[in-house]
C-alpha cells in the first residue's frame, strides 16, 4: 500500500497551517531557485508528479503553457486544488506517483515539487518520465536533501539549553526507508545519496543540466524567524534534467 499521509485528517489539518500551503510559492523558502530552473514554458504540455495544492500547476499555466496535467495521490489535496483552480486547460487526477502510464512523448515538461522522497522505486519513476516526455524535454525536481534525509531523527542535537549545535548526519550511505516524524505524525521517507538521484537520472538517459542546493533568498530571511538556521545545512536538493536525444 503507497503511503497517503495527507488524506489522514490530523496530518492535513497540520499541513494546511504550514505557511507554505497558506502563502504558496512565495512562502517556499526554495522557490527562488526552482523557478529558474524551469525551462521556458509557453506553448508547452507540462506533468506536476505530485500536485497537491497546485501551486506550480496554476504557475506554469501563467507562464502560458499549453496544457498541466497534475497528479497526486491525496483525494484532500486533490479537493483543495480544484478549489483554488479556474481554468479548464488544468486537469487534476488522483494517481500516485509509481503508477504512472502516459503515451510515449506526451509530455514537454515533468516537474515534482518536494514528493519524490516519499517514493521507493526512484529509478522506476525516472525511467517513465523519460518515456512521457518528448525529445529535449525536461525534468525538474526538488527533494529533501540527503544530509536532510541520512539520519531518520531529522532533527538537530541540542545543548543543555536547547541551543542547536549541529546537524547530524549518519547512515548516509545506507540508503532506503526511513520512520520519521514530520507535522507530529509518523510518516516514511526514502534516503539516497546524492549520487544516487544524480546517476540514476543519467541512467535512464538525461542530462543533468543544473543541481542545486539553495539558500533562502534575503526576503526570507527577514520575513521567518528562525530560518537563519536554514544557512546551517542545505534542506533540499533540486535537479534540472534534459532528455537526451538519439
Amino acid at each position: 500500500m503507497k503511503q497517503n499521509k495527507y488524506d489522514e485528517p490530523g496530518f492535513f489539518a497540520n499541513y494546511s497551517a504550514m505557511s507554505r500551503s497558506i502563502g504558496g510559492l512565495d512562502a517556499a523558502g526554495e522557490w527562488h531557485i526552482l523557478r529558474g530552473m524551469l525551462p521556458e514554458l509557453g506553448g508547452k504540455r507540462v506533468l506536476d508528479l505530485g500536485c497537491g495544492f497546485g501551486w506550480h500547476c496554476r504557475y506554469v499555466r501563467e507562464q502560458h503553457a499549453r496544457s498541466v496535467v497534475g497528479i497526486d495521490l491525496s483525494g484532500n489535496m486533490l479537493e483543495r486544488a480544484r478549489v483554488l483552480t479556474n481554468d479548464t486547460e488544468i486537469e487534476y487526477r488522483n494517481c500516485a506517483i509509481e503508477d504512472l502510464e502516459f503515451t510515449a512523448g506526451e509530455f514537454d515538461v515533468v516537474l515534482s515539487s518536494l514528493a519524490l522522497h516519499y517514493v521507493e522505486d526512484f529509478a522506476s519513476v525516472c525511467l517513465n518520465v523519460h518515456e512521457a516526455l518528448a525529445a529535449g524535454g525536461s525534468f525538474v525536481l526538488s527533494v529533501e536533501h540527503p544530509v536532510f534525509t541520512a539520519a531518520a531523527a531529522q532533527d538537530w542535537h541540542y545543548g543543555p539549553n536547547g541551543e542547536k549545535l549541529h546537524w547530524p548526519v549518519d547512515g548516509y550511505y545506507s540508503e532506503g526507508m526511513r520512520e520519521t516524524s514530520f507535522l507530529n505524525h509518523e510518516v516514511v521517507k526514502y534516503h539516497r545519496t546524492v549520487s544516487s538521484y544524480v546517476n540514476t537520472l543519467i541512467e535512464a538517459g538525461f542530462r543533468i543540466m543544473v543541481l542545486s542546493e539553495p539558500q533562502p533568498s534575503p526576503d526570507m530571511l527577514n520575513q521567518y524567524s528562525g530560518m537563519q538556521d536554514e544557512l546551517r545545512r542545505p534542506m533540499f536538493l533540486m535537479i534540472a534534467a534534459v532528455k537526451m536525444v538519439g
